[in-house]
Parts: structure tokens; sequence; C-alpha cells
């Protein structure tokens, strides 16, 4: 039975700022969408220049280089996934942070109401370990108080996900939010949730 539901940070419940400030300002456009695809491919090429495609498309969008090299440079919280946390999640599952962070994410990265959500984490900066060291899973589940085989760790690294089913967790390989929305459900049939 599924007790505790244990997220990655970045790259599941972080992203980079670039996601929203596109979904914002340029997605909503398909020649928005195909004319900063084509600035991207130059720069790729070595045709453009980093610097230069952030002036080109600053100046498409009609925004600043700052607050465009802002939005690129930072890491936010993923909205969504804090949504789906809030209201389906955490009403079932104790839900866990596990992250390779090097720094303070709880209290300088997420909001205190996205903060509340955790009922326990472990992160590197403080515990001095890395995935896919086993302790770091272990001293997960003994912050959740739970079993190793009560948990579902979610990663963006196939690797990690692989080290967490070897020490006896269920495992999700996030791809993104919508698979993420799809495939959760079936993957918790079955799947008992406690009543926390």
């Amino acid at each position: 039975m599924i007790k505790a539901i244990i997220f990655d940070c970045f790259g599941v419940l972080a992203e980079d700022g670039w996601t929203p400030f596109k979904r914002k300002h340029i997605l909503h456009d398909p020649k928005l969408v195909e004319e900063v695809a084509r600035l991207g491919a130059l720069t790729d090429r070595g045709i453009l220049s980093y610097d230069e495609t952030v002036g080109a498309i600053a100046k498409l969008l009609n925004v600043s280089v700052a607050e465009l090299r802002e939005a690129v440079d930072r890491k936010v919280p993923h909205e969504d996934m804090f949504e789906l946390i809030l209201n389906e999640l955490k009403p079932h599952y104790k839900i866990g942070l596990l992250s390779n962070a090097n720094y303070d994410v709880i209290n300088e990265l997420f909001a205190a109401e996205q903060a509340a959500l955790f009922d326990a984490h472990v992160l590197s900066f403080e515990t001095k370990l890395l995935k896919p060291d086993r302790a770091m899973f272990e001293l997960m589940a003994k912050r959740l108080k739970v079993e190793m085989n009560e948990c579902l760790f979610v990663d963006d690294q196939a690797k990690h996900c692989h080290a967490a089913r070897t020490y006896g967790m269920e495992a999700f390989h996030f791809i993104d939010y919508d698979d993420f929305l799809e495939k959760l459900p079936r993957r918790l049939s079955g799947m008992q949730p406690s009543s926390r």
C-alpha cells in the first residue's frame, strides 16, 4: 500500500523560468513560436551568439533583455504540480521532497503554502548525501515514518528511479506534467492510498 509520494525538486517540482515565460508570452501565437524556434536553431548552429539571440527575442516580444534573462536563468515552482499535490494527492498521501539541491529550496524557492505541503524533506546541502545514495532514500522514508515499499518516488532522472526501485520503492520517471497527469492514476490504481 502506497502511503507516501516523494518528489524530486528540479525538473519535477521546479522548472526553468523560461517555461512559464514562454507559456505567457509566446505559445499563444504560432508565428512567435516559429520565430523563437528559428532564432534558437541559429544559436545552436553558432550563427547567432547567445547574447544576440536573447536580444532578438526580447525585441520580438517587446520585453527588456533583463526581464528575459531573469526568466531564462532562474528556477520557479511548477504551479500545476503543486495544484495537483494540494488537491489530489495531499488528502491521501504523505508528501516528501528528496533532492540534490545545493541550497534551501524549501524557503528560497517555494512559497510558504507550497512548502507547507511537504510532510518531510531530505536535501543534499543539509545531509551531505547525494542521490542515488541509498542512505538518502532511507532517511526520507524514516522522516515520513513509512517503509521503503510504501513510497512512490517521482524523479526526472531515470537512474534515480532505477536506484529507488532497487531499494524497494515504487518509482515514476517524470517526463513532463501532461505525461504525469495521464499516467499517475494508472500507476496508483491498485496501490491503495493510505488514510494518512
